[in-house]
């Protein structure tokens, strides 16, 4: 208030409003409008470098991270030198923001061992955007990688949100890493049933199905000699995309095929005998 000059009258409060617009008012207007035109073709180019991701097919989740500090550490740049403009003194400002993270850094220990997962996560990149994986007890497609969470859509479209912390140290099965899986099934049939006539039925399922690969080879052969049944273990290799359709698809065809062949699926039989204790 020690700045102000005296005031003693209107006139004296109007030639103070002038003076005030015609100096600092001028420079705040400019500084509103290039912070908002530097607002603007920040978010221009950021769209830019995003298109240019897009069409040389550049790694979703390192792109997307590289997108979000460009555009942060660009706006809070144009803001300090808007500031520094005013004639806000910014060793202050770089003070109190210092202060403020060291408050918070050690309010929120956790969140920094998130954000160190995070960091680790993106460097080291046991998943992507949209792989399909499991950990902590969750499976799902990766949806969003942030410094903090991890968000994984589950099949029956719900978003989970996974420390980074936690994930990173963690074991991950990505499902999604090499191109093609192999579907093991198992199949029960009689003892007195013949083994091989099954095992053709099971071989030429798959061989016929259009999304099991040729190479390498379907298999089946005996796995276990059961309580009340043989096992037969197929297994074939399919693109990782098809792995579920090929999966129930085995399921059903060998199940319809084998009703049709007289070969039967054993269930759990539990005979009761019963001792006449009469003569004792």
């Amino acid at each position: 208030m020690n700045n102000l000059p005296a005031i003693e009258s209107a006139e004296d409060l109007l030639d103070y409003l002038l003076n005030w617009v015609t100096t600092t008012g001028v420079k705040l207007l400019i500084a509103i409008v290039i912070g908002f035109l530097g607002f603007v073709i920040i978010n221009i180019f950021v769209g830019w470098i995003k298109k240019v991701n897009e069409k040389h097919n550049f790694d979703k989740t390192l792109g997307k991270t590289l997108r979000n500090l460009i555009k942060y550490g660009l706006k809070i740049l144009l803001v300090i030198m808007l500031l520094a403009y005013l004639g806000v003194e910014i060793s202050s400002i770089v003070a109190l923001i210092t202060s403020i993270g060291v408050t918070i850094g050690l309010a929120l220990q956790g969140a920094l061992s998130n954000v160190a997962g995070g960091i680790l996560i993106i460097t080291s990149r046991p998943f992507v955007l949209d792989d399909f994986i499991e950990a902590q007890g969750v499976k799902g497609t990766i949806e969003d990688i942030t410094l903090l969470y991890t968000k994984v859509r589950t099949p029956d479209n719900k978003v989970i949100s996974l420390p980074n912390g936690a994930l990173a140290n963690g074991t991950i099965i990505n499902y999604s890493a090499k191109t093609t899986r192999r579907v093991d099934i198992d199949f029960s049939i009689s003892y007195s049933d013949d083994y091989k006539k099954a095992q053709s039925i099971i071989l030429d399922i798959a061989k016929q199905h259009k999304l099991v690969l040729k190479d390498p080879e379907p298999t089946c052969r005996i796995s276990a000699h059961g309580d009340s049944a043989i096992v037969l273990t197929s297994k074939v290799w399919v693109k990782s995309e098809d792995y579920w359709t090929v999966y129930f698809d085995m399921f059903e065809s060998v199940k319809t095929a084998f009703d049709n062949s007289d070969i039967h699926i054993p269930f759990n039989q539990l005979d009761v005998h019963i001792v006449d204790g009469k003569g004792e």
